[in-house]
């Protein structure tokens, strides 16, 4: 059965440095393509260059709310990063009120910006939201977000923001930690969010999932993932992994590409 990772960065060093491990896991644990997320313009070129290098990796372009003092995108060359065939999303983008304190309309700023980006491109969001709900909803709907659609990555978020986020067209997307004991909510999420607008992930390197919570997580570990929604829906992994694969497909325009 296959799985895709729709959420890692395989080029952070401790990943990148074990590449060939990297990818011979992804193949015994059948995950079949994954996307490479970018956080910042710098490191831009190491995501391009892997999916450049696999066929079934591909790549995303934008700068991650967390990282402050770096070079701001335009919208301009955000659309012209897009243009390459295997970048495929614009983002990571979002708020997140958590990590960054202080006066943050940069953040909200930048994802206009993302947002503005990716309607005229035409690709669709990777959105990343913590302790910003609100705000990110109200933006979202703001700069018409529904007309390039996208995900809300690593979800963690109430039903209520689900629905939200599901009626502007954004896919859900979840992590390993659903399969935290503690994170009963999320699970409750995992049950109701429709089947043809989820997605999975691994965040890698970050958020391991159970059985290798608290280690170095890795895209192969996302068939974990899938095991989990799979028990709360009482569905089989296998339904879970064709029918997020087909979702990663048509979200990404890349249909029949990671079966």
């Amino acid at each position: 059965m296959p799985f895709v990772d729709s959420h890692c960065h395989i080029n952070f060093p401790e990943l990148a440095a074990n590449m060939v491990d990297l990818l011979e896991q992804m193949h015994n644990n059948e995950v079949t393509g994954a996307l490479c997320i970018s956080v910042n313009l710098a490191d831009f070129p190491q995501v391009l260059a892997l999916a450049e290098k696999y066929p079934h990796i591909y790549a995303s372009v934008g700068v991650h709310p967390d990282y402050e003092g770096v070079e701001e995108p335009d919208v301009d060359r955000l659309v012209g990063l897009a243009k390459h065939p295997k970048v495929i999303a614009i983002g990571e983008t979002g708020l997140d009120y958590f990590r960054v304190k202080g006066d943050l309309e940069w953040q909200r700023k930048r994802f206009r910006t993302h947002i503005q980006a990716a309607r005229a491109s035409r690709k669709p969001l990777i959105i990343h939201t913590r302790d910003a709900a609100t705000d990110t909803l109200r933006i979202m709907a703001e700069e018409r977000a529904a007309e390039a659609s996208g995900v809300m990555h690593c979800f963690t978020e109430t039903w209520e923001v689900a629905e939200a986020a599901l009626a502007m067209g954004f896919y859900i997307s979840f992590s390993g930690i659903v399969t935290f004991k503690n994170a009963q909510q999320l699970k409750e999420v995992a049950q109701r969010v429709p089947m043809e607008y989820m997605l999975i992930e691994t965040d890698s390197p970050y958020l391991a999932p159970v059985p290798h919570r608290g280690k170095l997580n890795q895209p192969a570990y996302v068939k974990h993932v899938a095991e989990e929604i799979a028990s709360l829906r009482g569905i089989s992994v296998r339904e879970v992994g064709e029918r997020t694969t087909e979702n990663f497909e048509r979200l990404f325009k890349l249909e029949g590409v990671c079966g």
